[in-house]
Order: structure tokens, then C-alpha cells, then sequence
């Protein structure tokens, strides 16, 4: 899995604490049989790498979710991975693991992460920096809270998540030299996960121009440029569409609505359609 080279769009759907292997068995089965239902033009957009689709997994789905998607070209990734490669880390798993059950694509830093397990602007960089090197595709998460939103700090609690992927000024340094191949961001505002508020398109491109105007600054304008940025956060097939017509938002990535198979399935069509329609 890598980054086009006009971007493209990337669905994504991230199952946190959902579907076990059984679960995992049924939602490609039912995948599978529905996916010809496709427009043709996303056949064509898939195929072409234009447009390209990953789930994130529980760990203990992992291997089923591989084995079961078959020829669907439907990514795997795992949820989160530690950075070193081994060693006495209790409940983590590691690079190395993940290949030998075929995934090489990790979600880092989501917030439910950073909320509830105490993850460190830090660490996200560590696992983001360590996984990159062992040639996994990264999707790294970024997002403000509610309170941080009205208090008027987007702008620097984004630069700030930023600044601890990318301390280092240049473009061929640390997690930076990866942009635009296998590292992709990803921007959440907290608020809008799991709350059926979903940030306006106007909001959702404000964020991603944010960001994109630090990576200009800290990594090149040209880093900036071939950068894929997604938005996530209470993402449906109804709003999929507005979403992703705005300026710089280059994919989604979706929680509840990638649950079910015909979801899904409707939002990997709004993706096709997307596809070719914006400049990079």
C-alpha cells in the first residue's frame, strides 16, 4: 500500500473494539458477494491505484480478516503496533508479528489511544518513526477536543501533534521523508468521533489547510503537496460525498459506518466517484 502519486482517495474504516474472527468471516463473506454491485468507474479507480481501501482490525482479527478478504482489493491493518521489534512489553505486538500474519499497514496515535492509554505526542512518533523504517504503511492521527476548539486552539494543538511527528526541519528527516509513500495523516477532531456530530465540510477543509500550510513550512511545499490527508469523525454515507468535495481532504476514515458491509461498500463508491475530481 502506498500514496499515489496524485494522492488519490483512501477509504479507511477502523473497527476499534469491534467484530471478532467470526464477525471478521461474515463482513468479507457478505462483502465479497455484494462488491460486484461497484459502478464500473470504481473498478477502474481501484485498479488504477487512485483509489485504494483499508480496514483496521482488532489484533485478534487480524489473521481472519487476511485470509478471508480473498481477492477483494480490501487493505488490512492492525490497530496499533509497538516500536521496538521485540521485548518485555506486555500486551503490545510488534512489526515483526504483524508480518508473519501478512498486515503491513498500522493506524498510530488515534486519540481514543492518546485518551485512554496514555499516549504521548512522543511515543506516537516513536511507533510512527519505527514502523516506517520496517517498511509498514502509517496512518497517523491527529485532532483537537471540544474544549480546545472553542478555547480557539486548533490551529496550535494541530502544529503542536505536528511538531512531535516532525521535530526536524527538512523534509529527509525522521517520519517527514515518508510523506507522500506510506505515511499518511489523518485529522479527527475529538469531538466529532463517535458523537453523530460531524465537523462541516468548511471545518474539515480549514483543519486540512492547516495542516498542510505547517508541512509546507516545516517539511517543503513540496512534501506539503504530495501529502494524503484524511478527515475521520462521525463519517456516513450521506456525508461522505461534501466531505470529501472540499479542498486537500484526500480520503476518509471511518469508525461505525465501516461496520457493515453494504456501508462500507457505499462508502468505497463515494471514493470512486471522488477520484479524478480535485486537483492535487
Amino acid at each position: 500500500m502506498s500514496v499515489p502519486k496524485n494522492r488519490g482517495i483512501l477509504i479507511a474504516g477502523n473497527w476499534k473494539m469491534n467484530h471478532g474472527p467470526a464477525e471478521t468471516q461474515k463482513f468479507f463473506a457478505e462483502l465479497e458477494a455484494a462488491w460486484p454491485s461497484l459502478p464500473d468507474h470504481s473498478g477502474q479507480a481501484l485498479a488504477s491505484d487512485q483509489l485504494q481501501v483499508c480496514l483496521f482490525t482488532p489484533t485478534l482479527s487480524l489473521q481472519a480478516a487476511c485470509a478471508a478478504r480473498g481477492k477483494l482489493p480490501v487493505h488490512v491493518g492492525a490497530q496499533n503496533a509497538h516500536w521496538e521489534r521485540s521485548g518485555a512489553f506486555t500486551g503490545e505486538i510488534s512489526g515483526p508479528m504483524l508480518r508473519q500474519v501478512q498486515v503491513g499497514s498500522v493506524l498510530l496515535g488515534h486519540s481514543e489511544r492518546r485518551q485512554h492509554f496514555g499516549e504521548t505526542d512522543e511515543g506516537v512518533r516513536r511507533r510512527t518513526v519505527s514502523l516506517l523504517e520496517q517498511e509498514f504503511f502509517v496512518m497517523a492521527c491527529i485532532g483537537e477536543t471540544l474544549a480546545e476548539r472553542q478555547g480557539g486552539q486548533t490551529r496550535a494543538v494541530l502544529e503542536r501533534q505536528l511538531s512531535g511527528l516532525f521535530p526536524e526541519t527538512g523534509s529527509q528527516s525522521g517520519a517527514a521523508r515518508f510523506l507522500g509513500s506510506r505515511l499518511v495523516l489523518a485529522y479527527e477532531p475529538v469531538w466529532a468521533i463517535g458523537t453523530g456530530v460531524t465537523a462541516t465540510p468548511e471545518q474539515a477543509e480549514e483543519a486540512h489547510l492547516m495542516v498542510r500550510d505547517f508541512l509546507d513550512r516545516q517539511c517543503g511545499p513540496e512534501t506539503a503537496r504530495k501529502s494524503m490527508i484524511l478527515y475521520g469523525g462521525s463519517v456516513t454515507p450521506e456525508n461522505i460525498d461534501s466531505l470529501l468535495a472540499r479542498e486537500g481532504v484526500d480520503g476518509v476514515l471511518v469508525g461505525g459506518a465501516s461496520l457493515k458491509p453494504q456501508g462500507f461498500l457505499a462508502l468505497v463508491a463515494a471514493g470512486a466517484r471522488a477520484v479524478g475530481s480535485k486537483p492535487a
